[in-house]
């Protein structure tokens, strides 16, 4: 028996009943089943509707909306309305609100404005969220949950006396005693040696930086603490429903999602990528389809056309593109791609977004989009459901603890969403497929993992990467990876720790390259090289060959890369060890510019010919290749992103899983924001 989510391809959009009496409503439904949408969400701001004051509930009107929906074969996916609380809990309560890091109570208005973490707050959010579900969790047309809405969009760690004592207890729990927290985080540099817990402060305003252990470990408490209210929630709604439960999140929100998607059912996300910096947009089809690995995931919002707010807009997609994006989710594994908003906001901050409907109701600019779409879903779905998306051979991993770190030490404002999605458009590029992985994702099934970016490795991390090599994998290291501890400290055994005699490498220097005439050699070509880079030496020789080299016998690994030119002259930037049946390759250095980003290129096509990742297509940049496995054959779903057309080549012939034709070997031509299937 399929399950509340399986069996169709969702297309759905945002409502606001709230905002809108009931003929705007029946309105609006006759024009979602004339553009297919055959899904809602609802009510991730409804609270003040459904609670004006404390203890007077009424949740009746919700019920009938969405029989309503149901009559007319519009399925609802329900949010719990924590995100914005409504006024009476927060008038005259400043102690309920969120604090900013410069002590700054922040008023009610907009959303977020609470501290998830005030003991208030989450009980009133219990109580509205087990009427919800006890009153909605039975209803037919009733096909999920959502928890709140965009956790931590617009705030980041709140820095109230509810979180004081929540940070000191965590802190506490954490290291055990003050000794140890004092010994681990280094407090006697510039007097910040601490006799309590409850001494140590919270990471506000100060005349300088703060410690860096203090302000990594405060975000990773404030994750921790965001996903323990996130469970609170799963916990109530399992008490009426067993209905899935997901959120809508995203990776440039200030959350841990490998912590938060722990307990939720099924992956979602957020995305208002640009046209024209499309591999934005694909990151997340092969990061979502990771967090819950073999189930569905949902593009919960989008722009029909373009987003907005009071204060500025984006460029409109051009004709086609949101039709692509749609597809593209589909063919990698989305359930459901859904806009933000059906209708117009017709008050509020965000009245100049897109939409697919006007505040007047009229078919906007976005309306043919949708309609694309609808088309696109309708003739896919067939394919797609009797297939699944394809394992990539390859993995990055993509870490928002991680992030945290770079939070803290940006150097020269670097992130690791922005580097990361920077690396990801070169795997794109090459034509590999490949998954984003968390960092407890297991690695059976890959040939090459990807490990950029990431200042501190678990232990748990380096044994399962380095049990990967010993049976065969090529794990590629670096820059910026492993050379934090735990508690954001430098090792002081080695620069990068373990790393480096798992290695067969010495960091001689670790220092910023950038500025300093710093050039490198490697794979037959010459570029500068940049950001804070590490450099070994001494090594074995230059041996791409991949037969016996230095490091099989003395367990030093082999320069594969030398700086020619700068500080350090004859050190090498790119190493490679064998160990067991595998390798672990070092880049300790950004390549940069034209030519470093060639020299990358070259770098990710030699290791994954040695590591043997098979599963990559030829295709001109700008299109892509979605594989799906079926009962005893194989899918192509390729996709132009780029609006500019281009071609694949298949490696034999197929059949237009469309058409029906036959379709030969060799260039397969692809029209602007044009798709083509292929069963092979």
């Amino acid at each position: 028996m399929k399950g509340p989510l399986e069996g169709k391809l969702y297309h759905g959009a945002a409502l606001y009943p709230e905002l809108w009496d009931a003929d705007v409503l029946a309105e609006d439904i006759a024009l979602m089943k004339e553009a297919g949408i055959n899904v809602v969400r609802m009510g991730e701001f409804i609270w003040s509707r459904l609670e004006p004051e404390e203890n007077r509930i009424d949740i009746r009107f919700l019920a009938e909306i969405i029989q309503t929906l149901h009559e007319n074969d519009i399925e609802t996916i329900m949010c719990t309305p924590t995100a914005t609380p409504p006024i009476w809990l927060s008038h005259g309560h400043p102690e309920r609100l969120f604090v900013n890091e410069k002590g700054e109570t922040l008023g009610h208005g907009s959303r977020q404005h609470a501290c998830t973490n005030n003991a208030y707050f989450r009980g009133r959010s219990a109580v509205i969220i087990d009427r919800l579900a006890q009153e909605l969790g039975g209803l037919p047309g009733l096909i999920g949950w959502q928890l709140d809405n965009e956790f931590k969009a617009h705030v980041a760690e709140c820095m109230c006396a509810a979180c004081l004592q929540l940070w000191h207890s965590w802190l506490e729990q954490r290291y055990g005693t003050i000794e140890q927290l004092n010994e681990a985080w280094g407090t006697h540099i510039w007097s910040e040696y601490y006799n309590r817990f409850d001494q140590i402060p919270q990471p506000c305003a100060t005349p300088f930086l703060h410690h860096a252990s203090l302000q990594t470990m405060y975000r990773l408490f404030s994750m921790e603490k965001l996903a323990e209210f996130a469970e609170e929630q799963i916990a109530v709604i399992r008490r009426h429903s067993a209905l899935p439960i997901t959120h809508n999140s995203s990776i440039a929100f200030h959350v841990d999602i490998e912590r938060l998607f722990q307990q939720l059912d099924f992956g979602a996300y957020d995305t208002y990528a640009s046209s024209t910096n499309w591999p934005a947009y694909m990151i997340n089809c092969d990061l979502w389809r990771n967090v819950k690995r073999g189930k569905p995931f949902w593009v919960m919002e989008t722009s029909a056309s373009y987003s907005g707010s009071l204060e500025s807009y984006a460029a409109p997609h051009p004709n086609g593109y949101v039709k692509v994006e749609a597809v593209a989710a589909y063919a990698l594994g989305a359930g459901g791609f859904c806009y933000w908003p059906w209708r117009q906001q017709r008050a509020g901050s965000e009245q100049p977004h897109g939409s697919v409907v006007s505040a007047w109701g009229k078919k906007t600019i976005g309306y043919a989009n949708v309609v694309q779409v609808e088309q696109a879903r309708r003739e896919l779905e067939d394919i797609l459901l009797a297939t699944s998306p394809m394992q990539a051979e390859l993995a990055m991993t993509y870490s928002d603890r991680a992030k945290a770190y770079m939070r803290t030490e940006p150097l020269r404002k670097l992130n690791h969403r922005g580097l990361i999605t920077d690396f990801y458009a070169r795997l794109v590029a090459l034509g590999i497929h490949r998954d984003l992985i968390t960092e407890g994702s297991e690695l059976g099934g890959y040939k090459l993992l990807l490990t950029p970016f990431v200042p501190y490795l678990p232990p748990d991390y380096i044994d399962r990467a380095l049990a990967f090599v010993r049976e065969g994998g090529i794990w590629i290291v670096g820059p910026l990876t492993g050379g934090r501890t735990e508690h954001h400290t430098w090792h002081t055994d080695a620069a990068l720790g373990k790393l480096e005699e798992l290695a067969g490498v010495e960091a001689t220097f670790v220092y910023p390259m950038d500025g300093t005439d710093a050039y490198g050699q490697a794979f037959g070509l010459q570029a500068s090289l940049g950001m804070w880079s590490s450099v070994f030496g001494p090594l074995g020789g230059n041996d791409l060959s991949g037969g016996a080299s230095a490091s099989d016998s003395d367990g030093r690994a082999n320069a594969i890369g030398c700086v020619q030119r700068g500080l350090t002259p004859g050190a090498a930037f790119i190493t490679e060890r064998r160990i067991g049946q595998g390798k672990l390759v070092m880049l300790g250095s950004m390549p940069q510019g034209d030519e470093g980003d060639e020299m990358l290129r070259r770098m990710l096509r030699h290791y994954a010919d040695e590591a043997g990742v098979t599963l990559r297509f030829e295709a001109t940049e700008g299109t892509i290749v979605a594989p799906r496995q079926g009962d005893g054959y194989i899918v192509w779903v390729i996709i132009n992103m780029d609006g500019a057309g281009g071609h694949v080549t298949l490696p034999q012939a197929g059949v237009d899983a469309l058409s029906g034709a036959n379709v030969p070997a060799g260039p397969l031509a692809v029209g602007r924001y044009e798709y083509r299937i292929v069963r092979f």
